[in-house]
């Protein structure tokens, strides 16, 4: 049933594929490095953050060899620190067992840290035209709805099986180009919210969930379990020109980063100020900041905050906690975008901001 998506799908591409700078060159690292920023990231949002990691790291021996401070820095914005973790692990294994050249091979590079089968595929396919298939939630879509399937397409035999499927139609020639149709479809045209284009699509002539009218209940997915709520108290503490910040811990959640003073549940100013003087610092004024939330894949934080001036004081590292000059936290100390809403206090912004404001 799928053979016949080939051909029109494929006339589609060539007449319709975004520009984008990923796709200026295949070569495996820039294939790499791109989707993986894609994962759970909007393509335009995408862009500066490209950008910006291919001028500082231009290969996998910058990236092999590159601090990790300056590496969370550089994905600040992007989350799922773990994923560029996963990626300089890779890149030393590629330096370190291929002498710094990728592997043309599938299970090579799904052996890869932080490489998977749909990004194993999409390096396989893009830069070597390897006949492999990649599929991704915009493919799962696209197919769910041309077979009118209601398998949930979370499930990994459902995956599996499309993978297979997919396998056996990709043209030796264009392998590349086919596996980006069928996410380009998905993401454009055969969209994920909003109303599916079914006019504009070259696959509607053969499209189920078109014929029947069921397009809108494709595909089906089992409903995830609620998010864990966490509550926090965020603290501004502020001495002159320099803030404090502190390092979060090796391993859980945003490992690594640095962060804002915060601290459990919602305190009142008394307990803010009562918890500022048990570290031995001495508070002027206290201010009470507008509350926030950020949400990670399984836990949600809903935050209120307090900008708390104080005397001058030493150095210290109290809870490992330091003071430095406002702006510097802006150019060296990888911040979590979670903290958004209050570095703005602070005169600076994080991540994906910084570029949004300069266009």
């Amino acid at each position: 049933m799928l053979e016949q998506i080939v051909k029109p799908l494929l006339s589609w591409y060539d007449g319709h594929a975004r520009i984008l700078p990923w796709r200026e060159d295949n070569h495996p690292y820039r294939v790499w490095v791109s989707e993986i920023m894609l994962q759970q990231t909007r393509v335009e949002a995408v862009k500066p953050f490209f950008e910006r990691f291919l001028s500082a790291l231009p290969d996998v021996d910058a990236l092999a060899a590159c601090p990790e401070d300056d590496l969370l820095k550089l994905w600040e914005g992007l989350g799922y620190y773990n994923r560029v973790r996963n990626m300089q692990k890779a890149a030393q294994v590629v330096v370190g067992e291929y002498g710094g050249v990728f592997p043309a091979d599938y299970e090579k590079l799904l052996a890869l840290p932080g490489i998977g089968r749909y990004t194993a595929g999409a390096i396989g396919s893009i830069a070597f035209g390897l006949q492999v298939p990649a599929v991704d939630g915009n493919v799962l879509r696209v197919l769910s709805r041309v077979k009118a399937s209601y398998e949930d397409i979370l499930k990994q035999s459902v995956k599996s099986a499309l993978e297979q499927e997919v396998k056996k139609i990709i043209p030796a020639k264009r392998a590349g180009d086919f596996n980006q149709a069928l996410i380009e479809i998905g993401a454009i045209v055969c969209v994920p919210n909003g109303k599916a284009r079914c006019p504009e699509c070259p696959l509607s002539f053969c499209c189920r969930a078109f014929s029947e009218g069921i397009v809108d209940e494709l595909p089906k997915k089992k409903e995830k379990k609620e998010r864990r709520v966490e509550e926090r108290t965020v603290l501004i503490l502020r001495e002159g020109d320099r803030v404090a910040i502190r390092k979060r811990p090796s391993k859980g959640l945003l490992a690594g980063l640095y962060e804002l003073p915060n601290l459990n549940g919602y305190l009142g100013e008394e307990e803010v100020l009562d918890h500022v003087k048990s570290m031995g610092l001495s508070p002027l004024r206290i201010l009470p900041l507008a509350g926030a939330k950020h949400i990670f894949s399984h836990v949600e934080w809903r935050m209120t905050g307090y900008a708390v001036s104080l005397e001058e004081t030493e150095d210290m590292d109290q809870e490992g906690m330091f003071f430095i000059d406002a702006k510097e936290t802006e150019k060296k100390y990888p911040i979590p975008a979670a903290f958004a809403a209050y570095a703005r206090y602070m005169d600076i912004v994080l991540g994906q901001e910084k570029y949004e404001e300069r266009q």
